[in-house]
């Protein structure tokens, strides 16, 4: 029997940012690192234990239903579920458009959507988006509502998601993100039913190992001109996400849910409004 006590968080996705918010967050509380690949799982482990986090392990896909409920009978066996740190995901350098919408989008919407019926009263959770989804041009009333709404087993199945029409990894991705920041704002509802919150946040650039592939890949000239005509003018570290995951996860964001927290440093204004617009380009 588990102990009653016993105060869980879940994080998947067991890179720099989901270790960042852990820390700020899972002092006097069990941590459970879930990730596709183990040796991720198990290198994130040996850190944050060697710091004085009581931690456990888990292989999570989470593209896979039966792999999610798999990972909350886990979590259900070690104590109540009274966080979700969800920061799994892949980038437009690493997949391709349909796994990007499996992974992104449908992996969100699966987590989310399975935690909620478990998240303890109290509880809060935070998924990692992008700032991506904020450059996706608006779509229609019914797609934003489609996006949010629309259980996870069916969620690849709208006409607007087809292959045929999302061929671009980043058209992909910046649906995904959309998606996540829609759903969030849905879910909040039906977490709050159980007196739990559920928040996004959407990083800019954040120097990880995802980063770096973006950097170093196709698009990496694109990504290092938002840096130097952002107002912050310098990337982000993933301490600075861990800050605002354990605001929103913590007491002093008690008021906040359903929201989406834009930290790119500038990039998405200069998008709209400055030098990096498609009208000064």
């Amino acid at each position: 029997m588990k102990p009653a006590s016993t105060k869980l968080i879940t994080v998947i996705g067991a890179g720099s940012i989901g270790q960042a918010i852990a820390r700020r967050i899972g002092a006097g509380k069990h941590l459970l690192l879930a990730d596709l690949r183990k040796e991720n799982a198990d290198a994130a482990a040996k850190t944050l234990s060697e710091a004085g986090f009581e931690v456990s392990t888990a292989v999570v896909d989470v593209t896979s239903k039966e792999s999610v409920l798999a990972l909350i009978a886990s979590a259900n066996a070690i104590g109540s579920v009274h966080g979700l740190i969800h920061a799994a995901g892949v980038s437009p350098s690493q997949a391709s458009a349909s796994t990007i919408l499996k992974v992104d989008l449908y992996g969100t919407a699966l987590v989310l959507e399975e935690f909620g019926k478990v998240i303890e009263q109290g509880g809060a959770g935070v998924v990692i988006a992008s700032q991506s989804g904020h450059r996706l041009p608006a779509l229609t009333a019914e797609q934003n509502e489609a996006l949010a709404t629309t259980a996870a087993e069916d969620l690849l199945s709208l006409p607007f998601l087809q292959p045929h029409l999302v061929t671009d990894p980043l058209n992909a991705y910046q649906l995904s993100k959309r998606g996540n920041s829609l759903r969030v704002m849905a879910e909040a509802v039906r977490w709050g039913k159980r007196g739990a919150r559920i928040n996004a946040i959407s990083p800019g650039i954040i120097i990880t190992p995802l980063a770096k592939d973006e950097l170093s890949g196709p698009r990496g000239d694109g990504y290092r001109r938002m840096i130097d005509l952002s107002a912050v003018g310098r990337a982000g570290t993933p301490d600075e996400v861990g800050a605002v995951g354990a605001l929103l996860m913590g007491q002093e964001g008690a008021f906040i849910t359903g929201s989406d927290f834009l930290m790119d440093g500038g990039v998405t204004a200069a998008y709209w409004f400055g030098d990096l617009s498609p009208q000064a380009s």
